[in-house]
Order: structure tokens, then C-alpha cells, then sequence
């Protein structure tokens, strides 16, 4: 019996979506990566060919991604629902952020890690709420409010936690220069990561009740800069889970759910993902801290700021949508025209020491 009922849920994962015929492109272009040589690597079109896909492979995969979540959503409430969805979406820019740390390729991490929080808030929470009201255009979608102001200040205590090791830096005010916004970036972290714990326990248990309802060789090619493909790019492929079941859930009107995964995504990033990230650098002896950098940690900012307006009501529509992804596109504007500046060489030799 335990048996058919495997068979059946198989089935019904596998063969009942139109869309799983595009499953074989994932493998595809693993393979067809894999068995190029050097000289093709190097090729933009080739690259833009293991790109397409790969974004292909990525679709079935994130609409089953969206069918779980929404099965388990039934049990477990929306909140959770939309919990279990961002922290499986966020599971492999973990690993890669492990490997890519392994590597000391820190500021890719972090620039990645930030295109994440930027993507989810303002990408694809835009694109749920313009899909949503525009198939409940006669209505106003709502949400639980109180989820998004306590999702909200976690955000902006996530961005404290990043400002001031950066105002630390440009203020050139540190007791120890190089050493003390990394001191006190881990220490930042580590209290991040308790206030994370124990927004879990909060969210899930005391008030459940309340609650259920290779880029630089890409870069020179393509004459983009390493940051724009870091933040923008990247994110955007790597968020396509998210995408496609905010969008989903927004478009059945289960726009708590898809606030889960959007907003949720985002503050599981920036209060488990980033500081996770500099604890295990601390572990692996690689200086990865909390500075972003001015431009970086001022986008992230006012990102925070005009979502938590924009959800302040409770309620959502088309044009609030829209006003996100326009938002978005500015942001991505912005990353296009900006340089990552070097770091400088009293940096760089402090790093070294330490």
C-alpha cells in the first residue's frame, strides 16, 4: 500500500505538468559545459547558450518547486508554507557561496548575496503583486500585515548590521584599520544569526496562530561590469524558484504565501545567509565582513525603506507591482554604470595579516 501511494505521488509529480518536457535541459547543458574545451568556454555565445539552458531546465523544476510548497502549505499554514519555499530556493546560493568563499572569491559572495535581497524584494515580489492584480483587478489582494512589519524590521536590522561596519571604514574611524569592522562585522553576525533563531521560534511556534492565516572572463567579454552581472544577472537566474511560485500563488490569490517567499527569501538572506557566510570565512580563515560598500549597502537601504512602505497597508494591487519592478529597473540601471572600487593596499595588507 505504502508502496502505490509512492508510485501515485510520482506520478503525479512527475507526469501531470505540461512543463516537466523542458526537464532534459538542465542535464543538457551540464553536459554540453562539461564537454567543451577551454576555447569554447571562453566564448560569450557558447556561454550564452549554456545560460539559455539552463534557465530552461530551471523552469519545471521551480513550478514543482511552487506545487510542493503549495501541497505543504495545506498542513503547515502559509507562513511556513512560504518559509520551507525561500529557504529551499536559497539552499543552493548557500552551497555556491561556500565554494566560492573556499576559493577567497569574497566580494563575488557578497555582491551575489545582495543581488538576492534586491532581486526577491523588488523582482519578484513586484511581478506577484502586478500578476495578482491584474487577474483580481476587480479587487484589492490583501496579506497579513503583521507578517510584513516583522519581516520589515528584520530588513532594517539587517541593514544596521552592514552600515556600520561601512561608516566604520569610510569615516576612517577604527581603533584598528582593517581589523575592527572585521571584529566587529563577526560579532554582528553572530547576533544576526540569534535574532534569526529566535525570529523563527516566534513566527513558527509562540504566535503560530497568528501567523497561519567564472564571472570575470564574462565580464571583460560582454563589456559589463563584474558587480551588474553579480547583482543583477545572477540573481535573477538564481531566483527563478521564487519567481515563478510568488508569481503563482499571487495569480491563485495566496498572497501570503507568496509574501513568504519573496519577503521571506530576503530576510532569510540577510539575517541567516550573510551572516552564516562571514562565521564560515571566520571558520575557513577568509576576512569576509559585512562591508558592502557605500553603494551597495545605500541601494540595499532604500530598497528596505520603500518596500516597507509599500507594505505598510497591507494590501496590494497592479500598480504597486509595478512600481516595484520600475524600481528594480533602476536599481539594475545603476549597477550598470557603477565600478566596484578596488580595495586599497593598507586593505588588502591588513586582510593578508589577518
Amino acid at each position: 500500500m505504502l508502496d502505490s501511494f509512492a508510485y501515485k505521488s510520482m506520478k503525479i509529480v512527475i507526469f501531470t505538468n505540461k512543463l516537466n518536457f523542458l526537464m532534459p535541459f538542465g542535464p543538457i547543458a551540464i553536459l554540453v559545459d562539461e564537454l567543451a574545451g577551454h576555447n569554447l568556454r571562453s566564448l560569450c555565445g557558447f556561454q550564452s547558450w549554456v545560460f539559455l539552458l539552463s534557465l530552461l531546465g530551471i523552469i519545471p523544476l521551480a513550478e514543482r518547486l511552487g506545487y510542493a510548497t503549495e501541497q505543504l502549505a495545506f498542513y503547515t499554514g502559509p507562513t511556513a508554507g512560504g518559509l520551507l519555499n525561500a529557504t529551499f530556493g536559497n539552499a543552493t546560493e548557500l552551497i555556491i557561496s561556500i565554494f566560492a568563499l573556499r576559493s577567497q572569491m569574497i566580494r563575488v559572495v557578497q555582491l551575489s548575496l545582495l543581488g538576492s535581497i534586491l532581486s526577491n524584494m523588488l523582482l519578484v515580489l513586484g511581478c506577484a503583486f502586478f500578476c495578482g492584480g491584474i487577474v483580481f483587478n476587480k479587487k484589492e489582494q490583501t496579506f497579513n500585515k503583521a507578517t510584513a512589519v516583522v519581516n520589515s524590521g528584520l530588513l532594517l536590522m539587517a541593514v544596521m548590521g552592514l552600515l556600520f561596519p561601512a561608516l566604520l571604514h569610510y569615516t576612517h574611524s577604527e581603533a584598528h584599520f582593517g581589523k575592527s569592522e572585521l571584529a566587529l562585522s563577526r560579532f554582528s553576525s553572530c547576533i544576526m544569526l540569534l535574532a534569526y533563531a529566535a525570529y523563527l521560534f516566534f513566527q513558527l511556534m509562540s504566535q503560530m496562530n497568528l501567523y497561519s492565516s567564472v564571472y570575470e572572463i564574462a565580464s571583460e567579454s560582454l563589456k559589463i561590469p563584474v558587480s551588474f552581472i553579480s547583482v543583477i544577472l545572477l540573481p535573477i537566474v538564481g531566483n527563478a524558484a521564487e519567481h515563478a511560485s510568488a508569481i503563482m500563488f499571487a495569480m491563485k490569490d495566496k498572497l501570503d504565501i507568496s509574501l513568504g517567499v519573496a519577503i521571506g527569501s530576503s530576510t532569510q538572506i540577510s539575517m541567516f545567509g550573510i551572516p552564516f557566510c562571514v562565521v564560515t570565512g571566520w571558520i575557513m580563515g577568509q576576512p569576509m565582513d559585512l562591508n558592502f560598500q557605500l553603494f551597495e549597502t545605500a541601494t540595499l537601504f532604500i530598497t528596505v525603506i520603500v518596500v516597507a512602505f509599500l507594505l505598510q497597508e497591507g494590501t496590494s494591487n497592479y500598480f504597486k507591482g509595478l512600481m516595484l519592478i520600475l524600481c528594480y529597473l533602476i536599481v539594475a540601471a545603476s549597477f550598470f554604470v557603477h565600478v566596484d572600487p578596488p580595495l586599497s593596499e593598507n586593505k588588502l595588507e591588513s586582510l593578508k595579516a589577518e
